[in-house]
């Protein structure tokens, strides 16, 4: 499971190397956006195969003008590229400035990099959606690769067999151990990997493949996505934002953002910043959001850009990021409804999210709009009422302005809430900070309502609000004190603040605050009170902290 890697790698370094925790710091702060005005000044000043020539020829020999050994036999995403680079610098001694750095990175993304449908079902590992349970691989996949490091790490890569191979052998090279660990001295492990692993890989994830050969070809100019892209998130712990994102640029595929939202709260979500598109569609912004510099690793595809939002430092502090352009002439689309469910008998306002909307929202029988409170091109505020025999269960809103029929957006009504599931379901967080260098980790939760539908089917409510809680996960974790020790809990809002780092002399041993932990959420409805649980590990501190885990 990928969210399981991280809490095995607390004290080892499989994952990048002797020098791991140097090279986390080395490549995190280009992981996802270089300063746009700096890389276009770079390429204005030098060129990549230059750079390449003069920088890596050592090694890789050149095979034509702009082709050289191993570089050009692999295709990957900017931050596998990144990692490349970094582990050359620290393993190798490469000596190359950010400035070239950059340069080489968004060069070997464009020519050599993925396809929107080839990153399509590992994307969580480049949004650091650091709870996700990886399903992808077969079993011996997972036992031979994914043990070390999460599943989509090699799988947001395409190489030749023969390259596959290379990379089995550098594997055993950097890591002689690796046969002997756990799930690697119960089988011939070399064997295994060359004459298994390494033929699977290729065959399901080749160097040459008809989505690369076609997005090559239809890839849009980056000049395209420059205008106002009406946005919605929801950020755990914090809950819904919409506005626009305004863009401006494309030229040498850089550009200036600039955010104008809110929270449902009301709180401000306003900020500026920059952005980097590789590949065509691979967005990368770095953007000050209220004073906290944030991370945009994005997908823009088909009008929509896609993914998620995180705090540089906090990548556990996110919303998922879902955006459409605004354009007078473009067709209406709906992103989202907010809230996004209505109680059967009740009337409340929602806020219909998208682009080039017009019309009146239609919700489904039984929902009746009464009034339409605030109207944009951008947001639609009603106020509704659901009947009190209005069918339960989830629905499709649509907009329909007599000349375009949009649709989109989950929308449920209830009559009552049967279940509570705390998402994620099974999470880490990680304590830190007491003067050491690393942050602490929050955990971060949201309260899932479901109901049933007449047929007795369960559905999505929503995220709703709930009263937070911890409890001790076991007998071991009562007897030491978990919750005194490892931890608060906002009742208010699900985020958990782990512990200080270092060894509590109030402890047993004198041991640091890890913990184990159930999350409980408490949501009341007519009267009643629901609750879900989840499991929280409060692990060690995350030292290695790659671009993909």
């Amino acid at each position: 499971m990928f969210m399981n890697f991280h809490l095995r790698n607390r004290s080892s370094r499989l994952a990048i190397g002797a020098r791991g925790a140097c090279l986390a710091s080395l490549m995190l702060p280009l992981a996802f956006a270089a300063p746009a005005a700096r890389a276009q000044s770079a390429v204005e000043t030098r060129d990549a195969p230059t750079i390449i020539s003069q920088t890596c020829a050592a090694c890789h020999s050149a095979e034509s003008k702009d082709s050289w050994s191993r570089i050009s036999h692999q295709r990957k995403t900017p931050e596998g590229w990144l990692m490349t680079i970094g582990r050359m610098q620290t393993m190798h001694g490469l000596v190359i400035s950010d400035e070239d750095r950059q340069i080489i990175v968004k060069y070997l993304a464009d020519r050599q990099g993925l396809a929107p449908s080839e990153t399509a079902d590992a994307r969580y590992a480049l949004e650091r959606r650091l709870n996700t349970q990886e399903v992808l691989g077969s079993d011996e996949f997972k036992e031979m690769c994914a043990r070390c490091h999460s599943a989509a790490r090699p799988l947001l890569q395409r190489r030749p067999v023969a390259e596959w191979d290379r990379l089995v052998n550098f594997h055993l090279g950097q890591w002689p151990s690796i046969e002997y660990s756990a799930m690697g001295r119960d089988r011939d492990w070399l064997n295994v990997a060359l004459k298994d692993i390494a033929p699977m890989l290729a065959q399901q994830y080749p160097y040459e493949s008809a989505q690369w050969a076609q997005w090559q070809k239809t890839r849009p100019k980056a000049t395209s996505l420059a205008g106002a892209w009406s946005f919605a998130g929801h950020m755990p712990g914090r809950g819904d934002a919409a506005g626009v994102m305004t863009v401006t640029g494309g030229t040498k595929d850089t550009f200036k953002v600039t955010l104008k939202g809110h929270f449902a709260d009301g709180g401000a979500f306003d900020g500026s910043g920059t952005a980097v598109l590789y590949d065509g569609y691979e967005w990368r912004a770095s953007i000050k959001v209220q004073g906290v510099e944030m991370r945009q690793v994005l997908a823009a595809t088909r009008g929509e850009m896609k993914g998620r939002m995180f705090d540089e430092g906090h990548d556990e502090r996110g919303l998922d990021f879902d955006a459409a352009k605004l354009d007078a002439k473009g067709a209406p689309r709906i992103l989202a409804v907010q809230p996004a469910f209505i109680k059967a008998g009740e009337s409340t306002e929602l806020t219909v999210v998208g682009a080039n909307l017009q019309g009146t929202p239609d919700f489904g029988p039984g929902v009746k709009v009464d009034g339409v409170v605030a109207r944009s091109a951008q947001a639609i505020r009603v106020r509704v009422t659901a009947s009190g025999d209005s069918a339960a269960g989830t629905r499709t809103v649509s907009l329909n302005n007599n000349a375009n029929n949009a649709q989109g957006g989950q929308f449920s009504v209830y009559r009552q809430i049967k279940d509570v599931k705390v998402v994620p379901e099974y999470a880490v967080a990680r304590i830190g900070g007491n003067g050491g260098p690393l942050p602490k980790v929050e955990g971060r939760f949201d309260a899932e309502a479901w109901g049933v539908d007449a047929a007795g089917k369960p559905f999505r409510i929503g995220v709703v609000p709930a009263k937070w809680s911890v409890e001790p996960f076991n007998e071991q974790a009562k007897d030491d004190r978990d919750v005194k020790f490892s931890g608060a809990m906002q009742a208010a809002n699900g985020v958990f603040t782990p512990g200080d780092a270092g060894p509590n002399p109030a402890r047993r041993m004198s041991t640091n605050n890890t913990g184990n932990l159930n999350v409980i959420a408490a949501v009341e409805d007519a009267g009643q009170t629901v609750t879900g649980k989840a499991h929280l590990i409060v692990g060690v501190q995350r030292w290695n902290n790659p671009p993909i885990p």
